[in-house]
């Protein structure tokens, strides 16, 4: 069991997670991460939201996405710093919350393994070969 910690750039919120639950890394560049965050793309963790330990206030910024689920996603509302999203709706998501992996105070653990999105993915930050690659959403 390996815990991680993280939290938003001026510590009002701060979390911590047990790596072995942890679902994998994913590349998303859809165009509302590429909003969320100032870049090409999101990396995000999903991890049960009961292994995830959250302390402070987030604030939630929600969108419809294209499947029509709503995505939630958590920032500071002090300095702005993007935490935490989450999808509504869809059962397969149910319980699932997604850590920006920016926000992680160590995130070398992290094993990237799925990229999605390539539809929208800029040119200057491309999908990486070698992953697997969804041109939207991921497929189950």
């Amino acid at each position: 069991m390996s815990k991680q910690t993280g939290g938003c750039l001026c510590g009002q919120v701060k979390y911590s997670l047990d790596t072995d639950f942890a679902l994998g890394g994913v590349h998303c560049h859809c165009l509302d991460c590429q909003k969320s965050t100032g870049s090409g793309k999101a990396t995000i963790v999903p991890i049960p939201e009961k292994d995830l330990q959250l302390e402070g206030t987030l604030k939630y910024y929600s969108v419809v996405g294209t499947s029509g689920a709503s995505v939630e996603r958590g920032f500071c509302e002090n300095c702005g710093s993007p935490v935490i999203s989450a999808v509504v709706g869809p059962a397969e998501w149910k319980g699932i919350k997604f850590i920006k992996a920016g926000s992680l105070d160590d995130s070398s653990w992290i094993d990237v393994g799925v990229s999605i999105w390539r539809s929208t993915a800029r040119h200057w930050s491309s999908s990486e070969a070698g992953l697997t690659t969804f041109e939207h959403n991921l497929e189950a």
